[in-house]
């Protein structure tokens, strides 16, 4: 099972990253993102929080990717899925709000 963090285009996201001491931790982001950094896996494009389905997508892309636990970093992020925590608590994912939210 792997672990999501948003924003990954920024510092608060490597140094959660670093701080969870782990392999199975992907860096996700719904901004602009390396190309050679989401062809090769390490990284993920996620949905726009603007979008109306954004929690159902972010649900699906956990499923699919195997992601048990999702970090959002970015306020709109923290504030849907917060809103959808017990749908995503159905399937096995925990949604864990970080201190440094930006």
């Amino acid at each position: 099972m792997y672990t999501l963090i948003t924003a990954a285009n920024s510092s608060e996201a490597y140094a959660l990253k670093n701080s969870l001491n782990s392999s199975d931790v992907l860096l996700g982001d719904y901004f602009e993102l390396p190309e050679i950094m989401v062809a090769s896996g390490k990284m993920l494009r996620l949905p726009d929080p603007a979008s109306g389905s954004y929690a159902h997508q972010v649900l699906t892309l956990c499923l699919d990717k195997n992601i048990s636990t999702v970090y959002p970093l970015r306020q709109p992020e923290v504030e849907l899925l917060l809103n959808s925590r017990q749908l995503f608590n159905e399937y096995g994912i925990n949604i864990l709000i970080h201190d440094k939210i930006h």
